[in-house]
């Protein structure tokens, strides 16, 4: 069973950057990481991912620009990236991990991703 840990999450100001860390462990991993937000009475929504086997990624237009993925083999992370950070970016982020490859989820869909951390809070003031 692959675990997730999210970290990173904090308060900053409006073109500020952090950076969320999603730690995996349990058996090898080789799917599909992303990075979904859900912000107060919104619906979940799929930021970013990145296909473990080959590190392309793929990034929502609400955020196209301004988020990078990177995932780190070796420590078995992956991590977001926010630039220019803006106060409609506030929400709770959580890191999702899929068995199969990205190319088989459709972007945004939740179901396709079987595991999911606690997830960690942004919050962008103006």
């Amino acid at each position: 069973q692959v675990q997730l840990v999210e970290s990173g999450g904090a308060s900053v100001q409006a073109g500020g950057s952090l950076r969320l860390s999603c730690a995996a462990s349990g058996p090898t991993f080789s799917g599909c990481m992303s990075w979904f937000r859900q912000a107060a009475g919104k619906e979940r929504e799929e930021v970013a991912r990145v296909a473990t086997r080959t590190g392309v990624a793929r990034f929502s237009d609400s955020v196209k620009g301004r988020f990078r993925i990177r995932q780190d083999k070796s420590k078995n992370t992956v991590d977001l990236q926010m630039d220019s950070l803006k106060p409609e970016d506030t929400a709770m982020y959580s890191c999702a991990a899929a068995d199969n490859l990205c190319s088989y989820v459709a972007f945004g869909d939740i179901g396709g991703f079987r595991y999911w951390g606690q997830g960690t809070q942004v919050t962008v003031s103006s």
